[in-house]
């Protein structure tokens, strides 16, 4: 009898001893499993966005007090070369612009101080625009490549909203002959970057859905370049000045946490289009990194505000009625990166 109770006690010792450590291993699972995740890695998607459109930020309101009436001004300019339709031997591209109009004080010049000032957007072909901020100074595209070409200037504030009215705009076709090295980019003589045509290039910062990039191949630059800008080949393609033409202009390239704070800018120039707010019959469209579309049915300026810091792709398309895109060149649908930086703390 002894025995039996001596063996029944170390019978519930085991049991009592297994039961324990079976609580404790349900312990530390659950203590694993409410660990805080580790961060996200950088493939990870990133953080939800909440983008609002915004009035005018008030720095650009205090920007146009102190310039007067040249807000009000119209600026025309014309083109002195390349004349449209010429044929153009060698890979340099003069290009010399004649300013006239109502211009109410309006000049291109850069102040020193705070690198701004009235300039010309110039855009060869579907590329990013670069500003000449001096019509007295030899502005030239070097090393542009043999065949048809675009380029479209029009006049612009130092904030770089568009001047929209009559004559500021202007675009010329133009034919290079014995072109240069496809395999370098076109430049400026002050060697800003216009374009590049590189083989092999990286795509990825520009969305093949673009109608403007499914024809550019894989062609782009493989670093980032000044203002963010990214390098679908370079053509014409069969661009109809009498038909309906959206030009992108803005945003293009970097902006801090500031600048996205106060809002992005988004901004073109139309030709031959009437929007639907102004008794019209065309929209146009945009989306920001693949999301929703959105619309301006009035031509004039946006500001965007709501931004994660990091990269972004501004699409921008002009759509009939229907919600198609006008087919004009692949220039109706384009595709921008900008770059915002992070707050700092």
């Amino acid at each position: 009898m002894r025995r039996t109770l001596v063996s029944l006690a170390v019978t519930m010792l085991a049991a009592l001893f297994f039961v324990s450590c079976a609580s404790d291993n349900t312990n530390n699972t659950t203590a694993v499993t409410n660990v805080t995740p580790p961060a996200a890695s950088p493939t990870s998607t990133a953080a939800t966005q909440t983008l609002t459109v915004v009035e005018r930020p008030q720095k650009v309101k205090d920007m146009m007090a102190q310039r007067g009436e040249q807000d009000q001004a119209k600026p025309a300019l014309k083109f002195v070369e390349p004349r449209d339709g010429a044929t153009i031997n060698g890979s340099t591209v003069n290009l010399k612009l004649a300013l006239t109009g109502d211009l109410k004080g309006y000049k291109p010049g850069k102040d020193p101080a705070t690198k701004m000032g009235n300039h010309i957007h110039v855009i060869l072909d579907n590329q990013p625009y670069e500003a000449y901020y001096s019509l007295d100074q030899p502005f030239e595209l070097r090393n542009v490549s043999e065949g048809k070409h675009t380029l479209r200037v029009f006049a612009s504030r130092p904030w770089h909203e568009s001047y929209k009215n009559d004559g500021s705009f202007q675009m010329v076709t133009f034919t290079v002959k014995g072109g240069g090295d496809a395999s370098k980019p076109t430049t400026t003589n002050s060697g800003q970057v216009m374009s590049n045509s590189r083989s092999g290039a990286n795509i990825a910062e520009t969305p093949k859905t673009s109608a403007t990039n499914s024809n550019a191949g894989a062609n782009a630059n493989t670093a980032p370049q000044r203002e963010g800008k990214d390098f679908p080949a370079s053509t014409a393609s069969d661009v109809d000045m009498k038909k309906p033409l959206l030009t992108y202009s803005r945003p293009k390239g970097d902006y801090s946490a500031l600048d996205a704070q106060d809002g992005i800018m988004i901004d073109f120039w139309l030709l031959n289009a009437k929007l639907q707010g102004e008794g019209g019959e065309y929209r146009v469209r945009y989306s920001i990194d693949g999301g929703p579309a959105q619309y301006i049915d009035k031509w004039e300026p946006i500001w965007v505000k709501g931004w994660n810091s990091g990269k972004h792709t501004i699409k921008l398309e002009l759509v009939d009625k229907s919600g198609n895109v006008v087919p004009n060149g692949d220039y109706n649908s384009t595709s921008r990166d900008i770059n915002i930086g992070a707050a700092q703390i």
